[in-house]
């Protein structure tokens, strides 16, 4: 399905267009009429009209074009082609043996000389179904596919040709080695917390966002039109939650608060915890703040001028240092909105906390990006970041180092234009994550170390859980080498957004990485509760029931370094035992309570102790003594067990290692044949002292053994 700018995870009635969309139709049209003016020539099909790949053929290519008329009817579902000209239609049969696919994808693609244009490509098998598409604004546009053997009609139509020919190819290429090398942390634990029945919105939270304060520790999530107010309580296992509504409104100072929207976003400051609920209006978006967490809201202009009409996203940080007009600076964070329209994305700068923004600048243009943008990120030094799934046929970052003045596009080499927006998290010295479905439907993560301008480390992260199709990724970063990254995957293969033959089940996951993206461990944060069953739309208002949770989700952590993940749920209640999703969006939120944080200052420590000792006196002087040893703490921990006598070191046991809140007996040998009376007998924990614990009190225990 067609997807553009002003036109996708908006909350509309499918089929009806927007302005924005009336706008770029119009554009469309007088492109078309100029060069029809201008005599462009009746364009050509398919050459060659067919051709056959196999494992050992190479690759095919072939040309069509140039073309004239904008066929635009994929707003509406599959592309109409009754026209002439309207579709282009290449026959490809594809051979190959079985087992071929384990390694091997068929990748087609197609490109134009001038990127102002737009084609998109569909792949339809021989029943004439959909199984690939690529509708971006990407240049060129690319289809990845299992290699099945089998016929398959190439579809490319013309959403804007501008009077250009295409390009294109078809051929089998080895898939990517790029597992991510599995990290020896232990996997970090999740528990899931679902919104009270009782609060508003509670089942409506399709793209939901969430922020932490770190003056309070409160949590906040957008559901719709409605704020929650979210604290843990940490001082039981797993931590348990309260939930209140915070939501602006008329009543608390927000004179357009909980009213409507077309898209909802929510941004916390985590320094000053000053919150951020907007609501996109249009042009424009209804905007409040509050900085005491909700007990009243004031007013915001919502962003700058111009801005866009879509997918509006709030985010701040440092200013970056040296700009002279940090001298009239009002709050000391930067706080941005930015939005995408039709041929651009707009990002405007506020100097006073949030209540004004001054002028919108383009960070990019159709020339450089296009599909949707996900949410803007600032560095500890300032630099801000906005993510980009389609920029030059490659996902990547538009970059600003001068507090929003300039931006500059970079993109991640071989990354493939996907169906999610990208997500952006940087470390405490600047270490920069991109976080990118890919257009082969695996789950990447890049690194760069300079601000986004070459890439290290592109992993996929979902290879260990065995991932085949990802959606919604989202990320975040503590200190410089650790970060996580959450996404929506699934281990079944094929059209995820196939409504009537894709069955796969979904859920929740999270990678994380201690050492800078080196590697990486990867746990399923719902593994008994799926968040869809079945197909996921991704394709703006012309989807069925299956567009349920729109477009994104979202993560944060609090002052500790606990990850927060803000999702929405849609299958629940019966659908979790009986395997018929219900297209549910409730709201949910996903938070780490055990494991290494996001910050190595306050991981959780573990606390060997030696809770039991007993002894054994065997008449013929066999003896032995029996130590009971407990991690207390929240980690896991491995270490040796040592035993005295009187003393003297007796053996020191092989390592134990203890889950977090585990028990073991460790059981040492001792001769008593030599020995009368009393004897004390100790077992002592980390003898060598090598654990930080966070008790280093208990680690021993004695007991006095008569032995007759």
């Amino acid at each position: 399905m067609r997807r553009y700018p002003g036109m996708l995870s908006m909350r509309r009635t499918p089929g009806i267009k927007t302005p924005s969309a009336r706008r770029r139709l119009a554009l469309v049209a007088v492109a078309a009429t100029a060069l029809a003016i201008s005599g462009v020539v009746t364009a050509s099909g398919a050459t060659p009209a067919a051709g056959t790949v196999t494992d050992t053929s190479g690759a095919k290519t072939w040309t069509g074009g140039p073309f004239l008329t904008p066929n635009v009817t994929a707003q509406a579902g599959d592309p109409v082609c009754t026209l002439p000209q309207s579709c282009d239609d290449y026959a490809l049969t594809v051979s190959t043996p079985a087992g071929y696919g384990d390694t091997n994808n068929l990748k087609i693609s197609v490109g134009w000389p001038n990127s102002a244009a737009d084609f998109d490509v569909y792949v339809l098998n021989s029943a004439g179904a959909v199984v690939g598409t690529a509708a971006s604004s990407a240049d060129p546009e690319v289809v990845v596919l299992p290699p099945t053997s089998g016929t398959y009609t190439v579809r490319v139509v013309p959403f804007a040709p501008l009077g250009q020919s295409y390009s294109a190819s078809a051929g089998m290429v080895a898939k990517a080695t790029d597992g991510a090398p599995p990290s020896s942390a232990t996997p970090p634990s999740m528990a899931n917390y679902g919104a009270p029945e009782s609060l508003p919105d509670a089942h409506n939270a399709g793209e939901p966002s969430i922020g932490n304060s770190f003056k309070t520790g409160s949590t906040f999530y957008q559901s719709y039109l409605s704020t929650y107010k979210v604290t843990f309580n940490d001082a039981v296992t797993p931590p348990a939650a309260s939930w209140a509504d915070v939501s602006a409104k008329a009543a608390n100072g927000c004179l357009v608060g909980s009213t409507a929207s077309l898209d909802p976003i929510l941004y916390t400051d985590q320094t000053t915890g000053r919150t951020f609920e907007s609501q996109l209006s249009g042009l424009n978006s209804l905007t409040c703040y509050t900085d005491n967490e909700g007990a009243t809201w004031n007013p915001s202009t919502g962003g700058g001028i111009p801005s866009g009409v879509d997918h509006q996203t709030l985010g701040g940080g440092n200013f970056v240092a040296g700009d002279p007009l940090n001298a009239v600076n009002l709050y000391p964070r930067a706080v941005y909105y930015c939005s995408q329209d039709i041929a651009t994305a707009f990002c405007a700068l506020s100097r006073d906390g949030g209540t004004t923004f001054g002028v919108g600048v383009p960070v990019y243009s159709l020339l450089d990006c296009g599909g949707l943008h996900g949410h803007i990120q600032v560095a500890p030094d300032g630099t801000a970041y906005v993510p980009n799934k389609s920029c030059g046929g490659a996902q990547g970052v538009t970059v600003s180092t001068d507090n929003g003045k300039t931006w500059t596009v970079h993109t991640v080499p071989n990354s493939i234009p996907g169906d999610s927006d990208p997500a952006v998290s940087i470390g405490a010295n600047g270490t920069v994550y991109l976080a990118y479905a890919n257009g082969d439907g695996t789950q990447h993560v890049a690194v760069s170390h300079d601000k986004g301008a070459t890439w290290a480390r592109d992993f996929n992260v979902g290879a260990s859980a065995g991932i085949k199709n990802v959606v919604f990724p989202t990320a975040v970063a503590g200190d410089d080498n650790r970060a996580a990254v959450s996404f929506i995957g699934t281990t079944t293969a094929g059209n995820y957004q196939d409504a009537a033959n894709f069955h796969g089940i979904w859920h929740l996951y999270t990678a994380f990485t201690y050492d800078g993206g080196q590697s990486w461990v990867t746990v399923d944060d719902t593994p008994n509760d799926p968040v869809q069953i079945g197909s996921i739309c991704t394709g703006g208002t012309t989807c069925g029931n299956d567009r349920n949770l729109l477009d994104f989700i979202g993560s944060t952590i609090d002052k500790q370094g606990w990850v927060e993940v803000a999702y929405a749920d849609g299958c629940t209640g019966s659908c979790v035992t009986s395997g018929v999703n219900n297209f549910d969006a409730y709201a949910t939120i996903a938070r780490q309570y055990a494991g290494l944080t996001m910050f190595a200052a306050n991981d959780p420590l573990p606390n060997v102790a030696v809770s039991g000792l007993t002894s054994a006196v065997a008449t013929n002087g066999s003896s032995s003594i029996t130590a009971t040893v407990t991690n207390l703490g929240k980690s896991a921990v491995t270490t040796p067990v040592q035993f005295t006598v009187n003393g003297k070191v007796l053996s020191t046991s092989a390592p134990v290692t203890l889950a977090a809140g585990q028990s073991k007996t460790v059981t040492a040998a001792w001769s008593t044949k030599q020995l009368k009376g009393s004897q004390t007998v100790q077992a002592l924990a980390d003898p060598a002292n090598a654990l930080t614990e966070s008790n280093e009190a208990d680690n021993r225990r004695s007991i006095s053994v008569a032995v007759k």
